[in-house]
């Protein structure tokens, strides 16, 4: 289902100040666009345990991206900050090639304003734009392949917590169906509340109790997925350095087991960090991963004054292997 894998340079990668849960960065690849994850032996010995990978199944690229404020609204607008800046038909093509070297099957895109602006990105003739219809614009969304089935859902608008007469609302998900074959997937994007990083479940702050709600509400419908057996995934901008002793990972985890994919890891993106872009897999689709597929693609030859006019995202993603039965 996907084509072989672009190839361009990356840059190196320094460790970072040590922290209880960062076990390593993810390794440089001089010729990748996609810098590749090497999972430690513990976390492959437990997939390898969990189903063993057949080579004759068909692959799924899966990947989330956030556009940081891709819209194409005039300055002035005052639903837009005034210090974001508007893209030029040039950045447009730029993120359009890093597009379609990613060559993914499923892109979860955040912060888009407009199905408009993401054709721009993604063309119409490979692949169809889903966002929500949240009255914010930093909406969430899908691109995915014209060739691919999908069902959407209602979307998860309990996301969003905040109070009815606020100003400003947060974004709610989009939850969609993918039908492929005899096999189905339900896929959910988000892009969670800023500013609660790795703070302790107890803080006070204005971001903290705001992100606690938007967990019980993911909690919530992870917990239906299971109840239903459906294989599914969570993808997304989480602004959450997850990790499998973080707290908030643990009371997603406590009755419905998941995979973290980027647990152990930092990005590469824009000279390293630590990863706030997730995907989770549940119930079957924990079986379906690919071993060493987790991969974060940089802005090959961009500088640091590119930043605002790409991404300060950058495009994270992972291949599935989905079950021969899907063909039949």
């Amino acid at each position: 289902m996907t084509s072989p894998t672009a190839r361009s340079s990356c840059s190196t990668i320094r460790r970072a100040r040590p922290r209880a849960w960062a076990r390593r960065w993810l390794p440089s690849a001089r010729r990748s666009p996609d810098t590749p994850t090497r999972f430690r032996a513990r976390l492959a010995a437990a997939f390898l345990a969990l189903a063993p990978f057949h080579a004759a199944a068909h692959t799924l690229k899966l990947a989330t991206w956030n556009l940081d404020w891709l819209t194409d609204r005039p300055p002035g607008d005052p639903a837009i900050p005034p210090d974001v800046i508007r893209r030029s038909p040039a950045d447009y093509r730029r993120l359009a090639s890093y597009a379609a070297r990613l060559d993914a099957d499923i892109v979860a895109l955040q912060e888009v304003d407009s199905p408009e602006a993401a054709r721009r990105i993604f063309p119409p003739d490979r692949y169809r734009i889903i966002l929500t219809d949240d009255p914010v614009p930093q909406r969430v969304g899908l691109a995915i392949r014209t060739s691919l089935a999908v069902e959407i859902n209602p979307e998860l608008r309990a996301l969003d917590v905040s109070d009815p007469a606020a100003p400003h609302h947060l974004r709610g998900g989009l939850d969609v169906t993918l039908h492929d074959g005899a096999t189905t997937l339900r896929l959910l994007v988000v892009h969670l509340k800023t500013g609660c990083w790795d703070n302790p479940p107890g803080d006070r702050g204005h971001s903290c109790p705001i992100l606690r709600r938007q967990i019980a509400v993911l909690d919530d419908w992870i917990l239906q997925r299971q109840d239903e057996g459906v294989p599914f995934a969570l993808l997304g901008d989480f602004n959450r350095r997850l990790t499998v002793n973080d707290p908030f990972w643990r009371e997603m985890t406590a009755e419905a087991p998941l995979d973290l994919v980027t647990s152990g890891y930092a990005t590469p993106c824009w000279g390293g960090s630590y990863f706030i872009d997730h995907l989770l897999l549940g119930n079957a689709a924990r079986a379906w991963r690919i071993p060493d597929s987790l991969r974060v693609m940089i802005y090959r030859d961009a500088s640091s004054e590119d930043r605002a006019h790409l991404s300060d995202h950058c495009p994270v993603s992972i291949r599935l292997a989905l079950p021969d039965t899907a063909k039949k």
